[in-house]
């Protein structure tokens, strides 16, 4: 099976100590992942490494950042780099999320460097794409989505392009209490999934995560995660309730 993946956005959230209880209070629950499962929290830099100390030892847990930069190193302030995030030993980062792409002008091709640079130090990208409402309402959305995966991630080699994430975020679902049907959901995951199929080998297509990121809450999670092509979910608020996502991480395949 698939890598069935939960993976918490706390955006620019809560303090260090508040995102200390909330990590204490998810991890008191005792989830046990089956070994197809993987538990992933993308936190603010300042809380990495805090994160990973209490997910030191918890099987199928990690940390993961929310964005890095596309340069290796340099005279970049406020930036951070991948090799500064592998070097406290952080496995995931979170790559063009709609609010990157919308507030910071991140483009295709910047994140294809991003993706690049993740995949040389060794961590996994959760690749980010969707398409707005405007777009949605005049049903273009498939060929939005197509151009994101083509720019960003269509140069990679089969064995590169096994190595990501990708998470469909639909941005008109996104904080607005909105959420695509279970129906709508999986017919751009099955999309999704037949653009790689036509890129890569049906195998590969077969073996990459793709989480559905729209505002999946505790109610709704085994709804949307029982699609055939929904592999887990890119949970932002309900990431800060430690009940739902609690609950969202039982709803796994």
């Amino acid at each position: 099976m698939r890598k069935q993946i939960a993976a918490a956005n706390w955006k620019m959230n809560l303090t260090y100590q508040q995102g200390e209880q909330l990590l204490d209070t998810i991890l008191e629950a005792n989830i046990e992942l089956n070994e197809h499962q993987q538990a992933v929290f993308a936190i603010p830099f300042p809380y990495l490494i805090m994160a990973n100390t209490k997910l030191a030892g918890k099987k199928n847990y990690a940390a993961s950042a929310q964005n890095c930069s596309d340069k290796v190193s340099g005279a970049i302030t406020g930036e951070v780099s991948v090799e500064m995030l592998r070097s406290i030993d952080i496995k995931y980062c979170v790559l063009g999320h709609s609010e990157r792409r919308e507030y910071f002008s991140e483009f295709n091709q910047a994140l294809a460097h991003k993706v690049a640079l993740c995949l040389e130090y060794g961590i996994t990208p959760i690749f980010c794409c969707g398409e707005s409402l405007s777009i949605r309402e005049v049903g273009a959305q498939e060929g939005f989505v197509e151009a994101q995966l083509k720019e960003s991630l269509f140069h990679f080699s089969d064995e590169e392009i096994r190595k990501i994430v990708i998470a469909y975020e639909p941005i008109w679902a996104i904080g607005t209490g909105k959420t695509a049907s279970t129906e709508q959901a999986q017919e751009m995951h099955a999309h999704i999934r037949s653009l790689l199929r036509s890129k890569y080998s049906a195998e590969t297509a077969d073996t990459i995560p793709i989480l559905y990121g729209g505002s999946v809450k505790g109610g709704n999670a085994k709804e949307l995660f029982s699609c055939p092509d929904v592999d887990g979910g890119l949970v932002g608020g309900a990431s800060l309730i430690p009940a739902d996502f609690i609950t969202i991480m039982k709803s796994l395949k």
